[in-house]
Formats: C-alpha cells, sequence, structure tokens
C-alpha cells in the first residue's frame, strides 16, 4: 500500500464516496434531492469533489457537509445560490459555519481567545475582509487606519485579506484606546514583536536546514515553544513591574 493510500485508509475525510452513495445519504433528509442536482451544485462551484484518473468524482464526508448545508439554506430559507456561495466561500476563509444557513458567517470564538493560550497557526490561516474585521471588532475604520498608518497591522501579505491575529490586535488597540492610549503608542509593541520573532527564527533556521522528514515540523514546534516563553516572560515583567509601581 502507496503512504498515499494508507493515509486515505485513516482518514476519515478522505475522498472515497462516489455520486451515488452520497445521494443514497442525502435522501432521506432530502428526498427531492438527485444526482443531476448535485451535477448541478458542483457546475456551479458549491462543492468541488476529488476525481479519479478515469474522471470518476470522489466526495469526502467533508464535500457532503457541504452540500448539506447548501441543500438546506436552498429548501428551508430559499437563498439564492449567490448568497450560499458568498458564505461558503467566508467558510473557506476560516469563518465558522452560522447555525442558521441565512445568517453571515462569523469568526469562530477560539480566534478571539487569548494569544497565551493558542500558538497553533489558527488565527493566521483565517482570512477576513476588510468590512468582516470592523464587524467582528466592533471597532471604527478611523482606529484600523491609524494602526495601518504606524505598522502596527496590515493586510496579510500579496492579498486583500486580514488575519486572526489582525483581529486581536484591534481589538486590544480598541480597549487601550478607551484608556487614551493611541495607535503612534503601539508602535513599540509591534518592534518588540518583530524582535522576538527573529530571535525565534534565529533558533529554528538550523532544523529548517536538516532536510529530514520532521525537521520542518521541529523547527515549526521549537519557534512556538519559544514565542510562548516570550510571552510568559513579557507578562511576568510587566506583571512585576506593576506591583512594584503600585505597592
Amino acid at each position: 500500500m502507496s503512504a498515499a493510500a494508507s493515509r486515505a485508509a485513516f482518514d476519515p475525510d478522505a475522498p472515497r464516496m462516489t455520486i451515488g452513495e452520497v445521494m443514497a445519504l442525502l435522501a432521506p433528509d432530502y428526498p427531492d434531492v438527485t444526482i443531476s442536482k448535485i451535477r448541478f451544485l458542483e457546475e456551479q462551484g458549491l462543492v468541488e469533489p476529488r476525481r479519479t484518473a478515469a474522471g470518476y468524482r470522489k466526495f469526502s464526508s467533508s464535500d457532503v457537509d457541504r452540500l448539506r448545508y447548501v441543500l438546506t439554506a436552498q429548501r428551508d430559507h430559499y437563498l439564492p445560490l449567490r448568497v450560499i456561495r458568498e458564505n461558503l466561500q467566508a467558510m473557506d476563509r476560516g469563518l465558522q459555519a452560522p447555525e442558521h444557513p441565512a445568517a453571515s458567517p462569523r469568526v469562530p470564538e477560539a480566534v478571539g481567545a487569548p494569544a497565551a493560550q493558542r500558538f497553533d497557526g489558527s488565527a493566521a490561516q483565517l482570512r477576513l475582509t476588510r468590512a468582516e474585521l470592523l464587524r467582528e471588532s466592533g471597532v471604527d475604520a478611523e482606529l484600523l487606519d491609524a494602526l495601518e498608518g504606524f505598522g502596527v497591522l496590515a493586510p496579510v501579505p500579496g492579498g486583500p485579506w486580514y488575519d486572526g491575529e489582525a483581529l486581536e490586535v484591534l481589538r486590544a488597540a480598541a480597549a487601550l484606546a478607551a484608556h487614551g492610549i493611541e495607535a503612534r503608542h503601539l508602535r513599540v509593541f509591534r518592534t518588540a514583536a518583530d524582535r522576538e520573532v527573529a530571535l525565534a527564527e534565529q533558533v529554528a533556521a538550523p532544523l529548517r536546514r536538516q532536510r529530514s522528514v520532521d525537521s520542518a515540523a521541529r523547527a515549526e514546534e521549537v519557534a512556538r515553544e519559544i514565542a510562548a516563553a516570550c510571552l510568559r516572560l513579557h507578562t511576568a515583567l510587566v506583571a512585576g513591574a506593576l506591583e512594584r509601581a503600585t505597592s
């Protein structure tokens, strides 16, 4: 068995279902579904099953979940395909599927958790438009413009999107702004963060150059461990300084 086949055998989301099997799964909840309907939804770009070398469609469990979302949104909420497509595209960018299909996808709560609790890359994978970033943060565009102007945050390189880190930065900046701390005062945090990242990368770089099977994963793990330790150090130093100042 090849490595790819071995992974597929243990991956519950590996694409292995035929279009007929998918229709049989959906039919009890959606009696009107047909193979032609599933093919139409594929043509509209709402689901993208993989194809075998012979051209046969193979669906994964995620493909089936996607079809359930589309069919429910059409049947129960009469949403047009344009709106459904926009919602699916938002979910593909890391936003959370709404419990109510007619609602807009939102940022998962885990992304808004304190940075000390996670270095799993989930925030960096999130993709938000400018409007979504402002909506989720509840912040005025003026503050976002100021933060960008002082280099505190920016869209992801090469695209118009913002990631989950930008959302956390914006929320924190808003909390500080409530105490009169302006965007220009926050540049020092960006400078310190960049230096900490450079330190982590300096330690991880030799691991990245080893070219072994697990060297890249180990380098990433080391970089995250260093980042977490830097954060603990920063927290301890600030807490200690505040305690001394108020004692």
